[in-house]
């Protein structure tokens, strides 16, 4: 039998984990990040995520996939070769495919909501 289950609901502000970019990956910045895990499955973490003002490289997984939805702020994904970027901001969603290289950017504070999914 299934249960339909209220994100965040028995979760508490100590659940929330603090980090910051790898020092190989950084571009601009030091942002720290907050991430307040809701939901989690051996294929799928969800959750609400904050950032400081910064950007970094990210290198995704050829089997992980995120979907995001941006509640304040704006950020910008920027191509591996820096030539273009979509930028997306608060009422934007977005995905980051599998085997993406890019540029993650935090133009504006943001906090978002996102589901990670690995295959």
């Amino acid at each position: 039998m299934s249960t339909i289950w209220l994100a965040g609901q028995g979760k508490t502000e100590s659940e929330t984990s603090i980090d910051y970019p790898r020092p190989d990956r950084l571009v601009k910045g030091n942002p720290q990040r907050l991430t307040q895990s809701l939901y989690e499955h051996p294929h799928m973490n969800c959750g609400i995520w904050e950032c400081e003002v910064g950007a970094w490289n990210i290198v995704f997984a050829d089997h992980k996939q995120e979907f995001f939805t941006i509640l304040a702020g704006v950020v910008r994904l920027h191509d591996a070769q820096q030539e273009s970027y979509i930028e997306i901001k608060a009422g934007d969603a977005g995905v980051i495919p599998p085997g993406f290289i890019g540029t993650f950017e935090v133009i504006e504070a943001v906090k978002k909501y996102f589901v990670v999914v690995e295959a």
